[in-house]
């Protein structure tokens, strides 16, 4: 017996705790006390969760020998002691024996639980079945024992395989949470919360969110489901509620949760009331909410070009819009806003979806009295700025909100008055009408990979209703953390149909017409799937699926199931972040620091400085070809090295750098949320004394290449105007002076001060000459100039279905690229697009030249001798952003050449 359960055992056998009566039920009381929870029982000591249950009749422990003799104890009532002094030290209370099983495990289960280390597997004896369910909903525990009776060694064990065997036909109920039943001339209200494992449940009402409770009512169980319900034969509607919950969390006690509903609608201030109401109920409504149409721009994935966005960043900083609406949901209603009038442009220009950072309801921004800070210009580097956004930090009104509290409710911070349950519903939908009437679709930023807290905390949820489910657990028994937070176990039954719930009322009740996916390859590729079916059932429509595909933490490399990854989602249609293009046009990666920050250069700030042949730079620009060939896994071309090779041949830091089987299933970017924006890394990247004009044609040379690129174009608010965060890598929780943007385009914002210390200060010595050099700071003509040069490019991508193909087979037939091989000029990207019987080509041909060297270049194009290419109408348009294009980029057909200006991307067009 190890050492810790050796003291847990002893701890046990010499502690003795008073039985009580069974726990009173819960009171009006335990609605309206400030606590939010009671210890009806503690338990003494604690103990690791070293194994499994893997179904109802199945338990795995790892690394224990199959020798000897187990037992499952629980006790019937926590009052009781566990454990009793015992000359053997034997476990006391009720007991299972267990079988030692030798048969292998059925494919299923061996499939789901391959990451639990070799052990013992026991078995429940038929006639013992039916006290499983009681042993779930107390305290258990699993004991070796010798032949002699000894204890060797104890555990807990993780519940998720037996609660999914047991109850796992919860999945299919349609209504969990509270609803509005209507029957001819009566109304009730029906409650119903899947908690299998709890003892006791009863609903508390409350009139308003801030009122004491009006009633308390028991709660029905159902044995089949775990599903608890009740049937309240009057409306409640916009009532709030709470349950109470008495369920045995391990290592704690017998607990009594008062805690939110995982599928509220709406909630009170602070989320700490569910509100009652119907999805679609009058006041959550705005006024020709049902009538209206989002745009019809996107016929398949390809077609998005995506602009993604932070409420709060998109008008917090905006004198146009109404005071009151600042930083609010509301603010998108005013249409005559500056930044309504960039995003209208923006629509006007072919950009078509705009996505939102999380607006679900989170828990890290107080929706009331969260606090503005007071900041003043005092410096280009000075520290100033970061000292008060830090100090603020925890309670000023700015979080990007990747801290999920209640998935389905809309955030109410972003609310006018988020005392009310119905506001921020009605709101939200105000402004998905606004931006659906500006001509733009709307996507929401989606975190079902964690929680903002597990445990028996007050912003934990989902925990303090089924402990031991919900989330993913280590194999202590302790909750994985990989994704910076709480992770959550889509991979079990009903995590996995919460996620699916959630989207589906989303995208059914709000019209949302895409998801981003925040860390998607935590979440399993069938969860990601069954969405997809789920969505086009509820919704009549296909609904695009995105995320990010990074393969890391306790699931990589499929160690716990096939995940909706990179390189995993081969035919499904769901798309996945192009790193491998975001790094060649970049330089180096979001993870660099010190010094590789400044010498790890790109394809568009510096590789070709040292030449148009060095191997670096003929190597990035094959890999900046493979982004613009929607990293299809067949396509083919000559590589640097002048072998040609299919996308899938070609290495990216040991993957395949084409990993798709379809364009549909690529998100080309240069610039996100996370990391530097393009603008910052270049500050790092090139020359300091660069002229002013050139830093803007470096940066929309990235914006080129990602709307030239088949597959989804994803842009980051602001990249189109020259958006500096003040070299902040990672402006999460930096407050508004980090974050803003300037819609009347006088200032980007860099050079006001070194950024937050906690994730900067590290590079503050390579920060600070570089902040303070002035000729690095845009004026308000380059921030206009990359605005317009911007939108020109978005003409161009909408211009021609060329640039959104929709199969690899089609890439492959149409897309050609020149300018190739060991003998190429690697400074020039030259691809051709053929669009000879092509719907929505327009033209028979494109010629796409991408220049990243400071000087001209003259590509001969052997094939396109004698044709009859002119310049795409949006560059020789007397209104186009950059005037150089037409005046000096050419075509001489009698050569088949080409001539493109310095740091210019350029497209030929052939009626």
């Amino acid at each position: 017996m190890g050492l810790a359960g050796a003291l847990t055992i002893s701890m046990m056998a010499n502690v003795s705790v008073a039985a009580p009566a069974a726990a009173m039920s819960p009171s009006l009381a335990d609605c309206n006390q400030s606590d939010f929870q009671t210890v009806l029982q503690p338990l003494p000591g604690t103990q690791k969760a070293h194994a499994y249950w893997l179904n109802r009749e199945l338990i795995k422990w790892p690394a224990v020998a199959a020798s000897g003799r187990f037992r499952l104890y629980f006790s019937d009532a926590l009052g009781t002691e566990m454990y009793t002094a015992h000359p053997k030290g034997h476990a006391a209370g009720n007991v299972v024996d267990l079988s030692i099983s030798t048969s292998s495990l059925p494919p299923q289960l061996a499939t789901r639980f391959q990451f639990v280390p070799d052990g013992v597997i026991l078995k429940i004896k038929p006639e013992d079945a039916r006290k499983i369910p009681q042993a779930l909903r107390l305290f258990a525990i699993l004991v070796h024992e010798n032949e002699h009776g000894d204890q060797l060694e104890t555990t807990r064990i993780q519940i998720a395989g037996a609660i999914d065997d047991l109850y796992g036909k919860a999945e299919q109920t349609s209504d969990l949470g509270a609803s509005i039943v209507r029957a001819a001339n009566t109304s009730a209200t029906q409650f119903k919360l899947w908690a299998p494992t709890a003892q006791k449940l009863a609903l508390c009402v409350y009139k308003t969110g801030t009122s004491a409770a009006q009633s308390i009512a028991p709660m029905q169980r159902d044995d089949a489901t775990g599903i608890w319900s009740l049937l309240m034969p009057t409306d409640l509607s916009d009532h709030y509620y709470q349950y109470i919950v008495d369920v045995v969390v391990p290592n704690v006690g017998l607990m009594r949760n008062r805690v939110t509903d995982p599928y509220s609608l709406s909630l009170t201030t602070d989320s700490k009331r569910s509100y009652i109401t119907q999805a679609n109920a009058t006041k959550t409504v705005p006024l020709g909410w049902s009538d209206h149409a989002a745009p019809k721009t996107v016929a398949a994935s390809p077609d998005m070009s995506i602009y993604e966005m932070h409420v709060r960043d998109f008008s917090i900083n905006d004198p146009t819009v109404k005071p009151e609406h600042r930083g609010k949901y509301l603010a998108f209603t005013d249409s005559t806003s500056n930044g309504m009038q960039h995003l209208s442009a923006l629509a006007k220009a072919g950009m078509t979806d705009i996505h939102l950072l999380p607006v679900f309801d989170f828990a890290s921004v107080p929706e009331v009295g969260c606090v503005n800070p007071i900041i003043t210009a005092t410096g280009a580097a000075s520290l100033a700025p970061q000292t008060i956004a830090s100090a603020n930090a925890a309670q000023d009104c700015f979080n990007w909100g990747y801290d999920p509290f209640h998935y389905s409710a809309p955030e109410g911070s972003y609310a006018s008055n988020s005392e009310d349950g119905a506001t921020r519903m009605r709101e939200f939908r105000q402004m998905i009408m606004a931006l659906h009437q500006t001509g733009l679709r709307v996507g929401m930023d989606v975190v079902y990979n964690h929680t903002f807290a597990s445990g028996q905390v007050a912003k934990s949820v989902l925990d303090r209703i089924v402990p031991g489910y919900y989330h993913r657990l280590n194999a202590d028994g302790d909750v994985e953390q990989s994704s910076c937070c709480d992770n959550t176990a889509t991979e079990n039954t009903m995590m996995g149909k919460l996620l699916i719930d959630s989207v589906v009322s989303w995208a059914k009740n709000y019209r949302i017409d895409s998801f981003r996916f925040d860390l998607m390859a935590h979440q399993p590729r069938a969860v990601m799937e069954r969405l997809q079916k789920e969505l086009k059932a509820a919704t009549g429509r296909d609904i695009e699926l995105i995320g990010e595909g990074w393969n890391f933490g306790e699931i990589a490399d499929g160690k716990r199931f096939v995940q909706a990854s990179q390189l995993s989602l081969n035919g499904t249609g769901i798309g996945t972040f192009n790193d491998r293009t975001r790094d060649a046009v970049r330089g180096g990666s979001s993870s660099d620091s010190g010094t590789d920050l400044m010498t790890r250069k790109g394809f568009i700030n510096g590789l070709a400085d040292a030449g148009t042949s060095t191997p670096q730079l003929l190597k990035t620009a094959d890999m900046v070809r493979v982004g613009l060939a929607g990293s299809v896994r067949q396509y083919r071309f000559e590589t640097f090295d002048g072998v040609v090779k299919s996308l899938q041949q070609i290495d990216y830091n040991g993957q395949p750098a084409g990993y798709v089987a379809n364009p549909s299933e690529v998100v080309n970017y240069v610039e996100n949320h996370d990391n530097q924006t393009l603008f910052d890394i270049n500050v790092y990247k090139l020359p300091a004394d660069i002229a002013p004009i050139d830093r803007v044609r470096v940066q929309m040379l990235g914006a080129a290449i990602t709307a030239f690129s088949q597959g989804v174009a994803y842009f980051h608010a602001g990249l189109d105007v020259l958006r500096s965060k003040s070299m902040d890598s990672n402006s999460f929780n930096s407050g508004d002076w980090f974050n803003r943007i300037d819609w009347s385009y006088r200032d980007n914002y860099f050079a006001t001060g070194l950024p937050p210390a906690k994730d900067n200060e590290k590079n503050y010595a390579l920060m600070q000459p570089l902040l303070e050099n002035p000729s690095i700071k845009p004026s308000a003509a380059e921030i206009a100039l990359a605005r317009d040069m911007f939108r020109d490019l978005l003409k161009v991508r909408a211009s021609s279905s060329l640039f959104h193909l929709r199969t690899a087979a089609e890439i492959e037939q149409r897309l050609r690229f020149d300018n190739v091989g060991p003998s190429q000029n690697g400074a020039v990207i030259a691809a051709h697009l053929d669009g000879k019987n092509y719907p929505g080509a327009k033209y028979s041909a494109l010629m796409i030249f991408i220049n990243v060297a400071h000087t001209a270049q003259t590509i001969r194009v052997a094939s396109e001798v004698g044709q009859a290419y002119q310049l795409h109408p949006v560059f020789s348009n007397a209104a186009a952003g950059d005037k150089r294009l037409a005046a000096q980029a050419s075509y001489d057909a009698a050569q088949g050449s080409f001539t493109v200006p310095a740091l210019s991307a350029v497209v030929f067009v052939q009626p």
